[in-house]
């Protein structure tokens, strides 16, 4: 697939993950901004990309037998986002276990009048590893595990408002 990087292959690290995002006319809702059902979607594409980032396949997991369910979500809103702006979704590891892991992420928005970006929302996913076949629980394959454990000393921005 052009432009994933190779399983295996852990890009730059430095930095948490930068998924960008612009919302859709049909993810606003009645009130002029961003449906909070919509941030669960942006941070789940988030965090399939964050894997390609990472160098691991998910097509290839699953063929080895693995798959991740989501076991729980947390989201907490602080600003409104609303139709066209932009938006930026930070991804980092947070939490690495024997059969489960954890991302946090941040959505970063920009409107178009504004001179500073400020945080919107900012969440935390719980997943579990399982069988592919009877939805037992199973150890992280050892190839993501060590791509998390790469990440694991990044942090998220604590929140506010950053200037660039």
């Amino acid at each position: 697939m052009p432009g994933v990087p190779a399983p295996g292959t852990v890009t730059d690290v430095s930095q948490p993950f930068e998924f960008p995002v612009v919302p859709r006319y049909a993810e606003i809702d009645q009130q002029g901004v961003v449906f909070n059902g919509h941030y669960l979607t942006w941070f789940d594409e988030a965090a399939t990309a964050f894997f390609d980032h990472l160098g691991i396949s998910y097509a290839e997991l699953n063929a080895a037998g693995c798959d991740l369910q989501v076991v729980h979500t947390e989201l907490d809103y602080s600003a409104p986002v609303r139709w066209r702006d932009a938006v930026r979704v930070l991804v980092t590891s947070v939490a690495t276990g024997t059969t489960s892991l954890a991302l946090g992420f941040e959505a970063w928005r920009r409107g178009a009048t504004d001179d500073a970006e400020r945080i919107a929302v900012t969440g935390r996913t719980v997943y579990v590893v399982v069988s592919t076949t009877d939805w037992t629980k199973r150890e992280i394959p050892a190839e993501l595990r060590t791509a998390l454990t790469s990440v694991a000393a990044q942090s998220l921005p604590t929140g506010g408002t950053v200037t660039s």
